[in-house]
């Protein structure tokens, strides 16, 4: 993509950059990861302007394009990348990418990276389930309301009190658990010809860093407060971008949450996470019109989606969980005394 020229305070040209817009569409990242490298790596400096603009030299393009490389292609760490750049220097030039492949029309092009080790790994796992298991999906919707309204109540004071923000995680983490009281065979898997059912619920929870969709896992979620979930969350998320998630963060769990409305999901069929038997997704909350006592009235509403090993949890049972699930989340009370 062509750059363009920016002058510089003296009035000169400084040669052709390009934006932060085009370097984000040249590498194929959106402009946020673009924002967090720059926290990461030191060596990326863009020339700025007034305001939010950021306009990038030539040399600061080759080193975003190496970072791209070894994040996303090569499979390191952030921390692995940001030795391979130290030792490399932070000039050295990006690893050759694959020759697009000429169609006769222009602009039209394609390029072959190979995939990174750990997509690879969720490709198989994910493969994997859809061979293996019996998969079914049952759905439901939630009034978020009285959620709403309890965290706006004690937002503020839960933060000054216990240094981390009150989610919506929180509720449904304390809502699976409870669930899965009532239903061990959600939280139970399939080995061989036996079925293991666990006494303890390590929940995993989807988060989303600069290499890809990890999965850690919260130990003992059902022995752990609403604040001891939120900062278990909140560190997965600050290492997950950091990049130093280890695979024992990542093993083990019992069920998964997954929550594909932080990216504007409506609805979905979730992939169960093997050898778990089931994985609970949550969308996205809008308003919409429903029916209470003969009135319609406009609600924050949800969809929820269990997907469950059938071969393992019969449909009343699954259809049970989720209805549990539902009830704890429309009245958060249920939760503190265990109904």
């Amino acid at each position: 993509m062509a750059g363009f020229d920016v002058a510089d305070g003296g009035g000169k040209a400084s040669g052709a950059m390009l934006s932060i817009g085009e370097l984000a569409e040249r590498i194929g990242v959106p402009t946020h990861v673009l924002r967090y490298w720059e926290t990461r790596f030191p060596q990326l400096k863009p020339l700025q302007r007034s305001g939010r603009r950021r306009y990038y030299r030539a040399e600061d393009v080759a080193l975003a394009e190496r970072i791209h490389h070894l994040l996303h292609v090569q499979g390191f760490t952030v921390e692995g990348a940001r030795k391979a750049l130290s030792e490399a220097g932070a000039t050295a030039a990006p690893a050759p990418a694959a020759a697009p492949a000429a169609t006769g029309a222009p602009g039209r092009q394609e390029e072959r990276v190979k995939m990174t080790r750990l997509r690879q790994t969720i490709a198989r796992r994910l493969k994997s389930a859809q061979d293996t298991a019996a998969m079914l999906t049952t759905f439901n919707d939630v009034d978020m309301t009285a959620v709403i309204e309890a965290r706006g109540r004690y937002k503020d004071l839960f933060e000054k009190k216990h240094g981390v923000r009150l989610g919506f995680m929180g509720f449904f983490t304390k809502a699976a658990c409870l669930a899965l009281k009532d239903i061990p065979a959600v939280n139970g898997r399939i080995d061989g010809d036996e079925i293991v059912y666990n006494n303890y619920m390590d929940i995993s929870v989807a988060v989303s860093g600069p290499s890809g969709l990890v999965v850690p896992v919260i130990r003992n979620a059902e022995s752990l407060s609403f604040a001891g979930i939120e900062k278990t969350i909140g560190d997965f998320g600050k290492r997950a971008k950091e990049g130093t998630l280890t695979m024992d963060d990542m093993t083990g769990g019992t069920f998964t949450i997954s929550n594909g409305g932080v990216f504007g999901s409506l609805m979905s069929t979730p992939i169960i996470n093997p050898p778990q038997s089931a994985v609970l997704g949550l969308h996205r909350i809008e308003d919409r019109p429903v029916a209470i006592n003969g009135q319609v009235v406009i609600r924050p509403m949800m969809y929820l989606a269990l997907s469950y090993d059938h071969r393992l949890i019969d449909g009343r049972e699954a259809v049970t969980f989720l209805k549990t699930i539902k009830e704890a989340i429309e009245d958060p009370t249920r939760l503190l005394i265990d109904l």
